[in-house]
């Protein structure tokens, strides 16, 4: 995963570079890192085994997990919470409009004790009625280590009001929108056989994003933004440690509330 966000860096910043003759490409730029938390829509996730299993839990409810609290333990562990990063590249020299690169650290925890519809084939007998979900007896599902949402965001910024002397913005309003990809890292237990699986490349995400910046200084920047998408797992792992190849499909919608710190930088 990590790879994946600095190739994506370098390769603007080769961009940059290569626009040098005719001065900067890029008017500027930005860092960011922040924290959120999220609400789903209910999900029908579809199963592919390698035992031959088959099947379908339809409206399955989740729930995120922001994991403030490893921070009050342990004031080192900054990337156990669900956490948010961006690097901004400003495109004028308003900094009125940028190209972001965004990255969402999201925890999607399929709720234990609920019960939902299941239908199709385990162990070679078809099912369609309700079922509990229990990792002992049945199943759990999360993408905790995490969903992880990696686009590219196209950022329109508008100031609100400037300091006294009108020298620089102090509230600014934005918008973002943008697509990527996930790469979930899946925690997943078949009937109390555990594996949480390796970062993969398992599908897409859209969305689109609005709130506001306050610059107590003339460069840092707090910002606060609500942001929703569509994002679709194609063939996330779910394998445990006795059963290779198993594969999780499913979509859902999701909100999420987000407040980061920033830092412009001129070229």
């Amino acid at each position: 995963m990590q790879k994946i966000t600095l190739t994506a860096f370098i390769l603007v910043m080769f961009t940059v570079s290569f626009g040098q003759n005719k001065g900067p490409l890029f008017k500027g730029m930005y860092v960011q890192w922040g924290y959120n938390t999220e609400w789903y829509t209910k999900s029908n996730i579809h199963f592919k085994m390698s035992n031959g299993n088959r099947f379908t839990l339809h409206n399955a409810k989740a729930h995120d997990k922001p994991d403030m609290d490893a921070i009050i333990k342990n004031p080192t562990e900054i990337s156990i919470p669900q956490y948010n990063y961006r690097l901004g590249f400003y495109l004028n020299k308003s900094h009125s409009k940028a190209i972001e690169i965004n990255f969402d650290h999201i925890k999607y925890v399929v709720t234990d004790g609920q019960k939902v519809r299941v239908s199709g084939n385990i162990d070679g007998v078809t099912v369609n009625g309700d079922s509990v979900l229990n990792p002992a007896t049945f199943l759990h599902l999360e993408h905790t280590d995490g969903g992880n949402l990696l686009h590219i965001n196209y950022v329109e910024q508008q100031t609100l009001f400037t300091t006294r002397d009108k020298s620089r913005p102090l509230v600014t309003y934005l918008w973002k929108a943008g697509a990527g990809i996930n790469i979930p890292r899946t925690d997943f237990t078949w009937r109390g056989s555990r594996l949480n699986n390796a970062f993969h490349i398992a599908g897409y995400n859209v969305s689109a994003e609005g709130g506001a910046r306050l610059y107590p200084l003339k460069r840092l920047f707090i910002e606060g933004t609500a942001k929703t998408g569509y994002v679709r797992y194609i063939n996330a792992l779910a394998c445990t440690p006795e059963m290779k190849g198993n594969r999780v499909h499913h979509d859902f919608g999701y909100f999420e509330l987000i407040g980061l710190v920033g830092y412009d930088f001129n070229f």
